[in-house]
């Protein structure tokens, strides 16, 4: 997948407020992410509660996105057994997505042998490139490095992961036992610019659905070896996400903060709250020290 480089912004998903799909808004929001400069949307990832959907209501998020935007186009396919992550990942591969993105099942602990064989079962049935997502933070899972080696040496689909971890230590020995085929995406914004320094290729990170501009001009300054400005504007970053991301329900922080950019984000869909309150002031001040409002 030549295009796996550069920021993917792991979108949110819009809801009125009856909780049901606000489509105009998501096509929106879609055409706000292309116009910042951000290189690929993934689509059902964790921002956008994809556990809070139904089957149908996922392909008809994907089918919109897909129907607004040029970019690239990665879908999550996370489910809790082996033959639904197969149903979703044909459907989605059928609509015509770039590759899909895999979280390991959450609800039975598996074994590293039983990841194994879960992904590897996958990378057989679908005929799309597959991206690993390494989610500790939400699925108490680290994917054992030795299983990603197993997957990537035996399936020529298996072609990334984005790894959430924030550990840069995993990210260097993952780029070590890979070299430069597999792709090596960050999956939080504050070892974004470590990680590309130490040769990953890119980032899907939360963040970059409130500051989509930042995300996408520190990796342009990283391009170019501006490495002051990215310095400076991986730090800028970093405040946001530690407010955003790291402080609150993330879902809730994020389209709080995004609503407060003026962006049609939406509620987040319940047992989710909205942001209020103090908490709500905080994202407010946050986003004020940067000249952001």
């Amino acid at each position: 997948m030549p295009m796996l480089e550069g920021i993917f912004v792991p979108h949110v998903t819009p809801f009125d407020e009856k909780g049901d799909l606000d489509e105009e808004a998501l096509l929106q929001l879609v055409q706000i992410f292309e116009e910042a400069g951000l290189n690929g949307l993934v689509t059902l990832g964790s921002n956008g509660e994809f556990p809070y959907l139904n089957f149908e209501e996922k392909l008809r998020v994907v089918e919109l996105v897909l129907s607004g935007t040029h970019l690239p186009v990665i879908a999550g396919a996370t489910e809790n057994s082996t033959r639904e992550t197969i149903r979703l990942g044909r459907a989605l591969s059928d609509m015509g997505v770039d590759a899909i993105l895999v979280g390991p099942p959450y609800y039975f602990r598996p074994s590293p042998e039983e990841l194994y064989v879960h992904y590897s079962t996958l990378a057989g049935a679908l005929d799309v490139d597959l991206i690993l997502y390494n989610v500790p933070k939400f699925t108490g899972i680290n994917l054992p490095l030795e299983v990603i080696d197993r997957l990537r040496e035996e399936h020529s689909n298996v072609v990334g992961i984005k790894d959430s971890g924030a550990n840069m230590g995993r990210i260097a020995e993952l780029l070590r036992r890979s070299g430069g085929e597999f792709r090596v995406l960050a999956g939080t914004a504050d070892v974004m610019y470590p990680s590309w320094l130490l040769g990953a290729q890119g980032a899907v990170v939360a963040v970059a659905n409130v500051v989509p501009e930042l995300c996408a001009e520190l990796y342009g300054a990283f391009r170019k070896g501006n490495h002051e400005r990215a310095r400076e504007l991986q730090l800028r970053v970093n405040l946001v996400n530690e407010v955003v991301v790291k402080r609150y329900n993330q879902i809730s922080a994020i389209k709080a903060a995004m609503g407060l950019r003026g962006w049609r984000a939406g509620r987040p869909r319940l047992p989710s709250l909205p942001l209020e309150g103090d908490a709500l002031e905080d994202v407010r001040r946050t986003l004020a020290e940067l000249n952001l409002l």
